[in-house]
């Protein structure tokens, strides 16, 4: 039963989700150069909003649901989409197009704007952790086509690693890619074709014309050889201008395949073998190596020193504090709203039921836990002086 939005005027919603640093942004520019797709930057709308649904209240409430759309529309990852939307009205825009009121209907308008402002009749979302919320999309869109990017784990990490955000030390990027994958393996085998489509990085790199063919088949969208000119387009170019998506502003091509061999020590590749060696292999990548296995104690030393260099990091050159900031600000909202009855803190948590160890704040997308980030007085801000994602 469908508690949102179906079918939309010119096509079913489309989903990108996968582990981060693995194609996903690259996924998200070739189908958004689309003449008929739009697909956004980033919003983190399931992890940061529909996980903490249960502390806005009842949103047929007119001040609850409008008390939603504000903080959507307004902590944006890029603010506005990029968009000249008035700050002043645009609230009242999205409230108006919403044809219900709960967060689907909220989730579709915003993103229905954007699509519109682009002259486009379809849109499409990447966020690489809806990877955990596929049920909940599929409840509100039971016509969703989801798009899963699936890249080796080692290269991934490489990425990860050299990146401004995400895991800072090899076992923890392993951890994490290990539970991507085992959740799309859960994913895959309780969807149907129709639903479910598995992108290979690797693929895509070697044949992007055949791969998004395939792609755009899946989506029952005709082929257009503009896609392939994505670089050209604005969010390809904005992000090539930042170290970590450099590689945005030249054509597909094969140098980021099998990095890893390059960059991690066959220590390091024993290791992440020894984490996710079993996933490797069901992904269909070789393990070269022997696994090595982490202590218990080790792992736990990784994991903490994972959470403080994140925290550290967060001002750093390019680093994500403004949009940790905004991630705190959410948090901060939540309280208030707690503090002044909405919702009482023995209400059901945000972490979905089908992964009940996984931490709140990873499934969220904060960029380091928040004890780190008090523990280090990490200070907020709001704006940013370069290129915002």
């Amino acid at each position: 039963m469908s508690d949102g939005v179906g079918n939309l005027k010119g096509g079913t919603p489309i989903f990108i989700v996968g582990s981060e640093r693995s194609g996903t942004t690259l996924l998200m520019a070739l189908l958004g150069h689309h003449p008929r797709i739009a697909v956004p930057e980033v919003t983190w709308y399931y992890p940061r909003f529909h996980a903490f649904l249960h502390t806005y209240g009842d949103l047929s409430q007119p001040e609850h649901f409008r008390t939603l759309v504000s903080e959507m529309v307004f902590g944006l990852k890029t603010p506005f989409f990029g968009l000249p939307w008035n700050p002043r009205t645009i609230v009242d825009e999205i409230v108006a197009a919403a044809p219900k009121r709960d967060f689907a209907s909220a989730f579709a308008a915003i993103i229905g704007a954007y699509a519109k402002a682009q002259h486009k009749p379809r849109w499409g979302e990447k966020t690489p952790h809806n990877l955990y919320y596929v049920r909940q999309i599929l409840q509100h869109f039971p016509d969703a086509k989801i798009l899963h990017l699936v890249r080796d784990g080692r290269d991934v990490a490489v990425e990860q690693l050299q990146s401004a955000f995400g895991p800072t030390n090899l076992h923890a990027a392993a951890v994490i890619w290990k539970r991507t994958a085992q959740e799309a393996a859960r994913l895959r085998a309780d969807l149907p074709a129709t639903t479910w489509l598995d992108v290979r990085y690797e693929q895509l790199a070697k044949d992007p014309e055949g791969e998004v063919r395939k792609v755009l088949t899946f989506l029952g969208e005709a082929w257009d050889p503009l896609v392939l000119d994505f670089h050209q387009g604005e969010i390809a170019r904005r992000r090539a201008k930042t170290r970590d998506h450099r590689q945005l502003g030249d054509p597909v091509n094969t140098r980021y395949i099998g990095i890893y061999r390059q960059f991690l020590s066959l220590h390091d590749q024993g290791v992440f073998a020894g984490v996710a060696g079993e996933e490797l292999r069901a992904s269909g990548y070789p393990v070269e190596v022997a696994p090595i296995a982490t202590s218990a104690a080790d792992a736990q030393l990784f994991d903490e020193l994972d959470q403080r260099v994140r925290a550290a990091t967060l001002d750093a050159p390019e680093g994500h504090l403004v949009y940790e900031s905004y991630n705190d600000w959410l948090a901060d909202q939540r309280e208030d709203r707690r503090r002044r009855g909405i919702w009482q803190s023995q209400t059901s948590g945000a972490v979905p039921a089908n992964a009940p160890d996984w931490p709140a704040e990873f499934l969220s997308g904060q960029r380091a836990p928040s004890y780190w980030k008090r523990r280090f007085a990490i200070p907020r801000r709001y704006e940013g002086y370069g290129i915002v994602l």
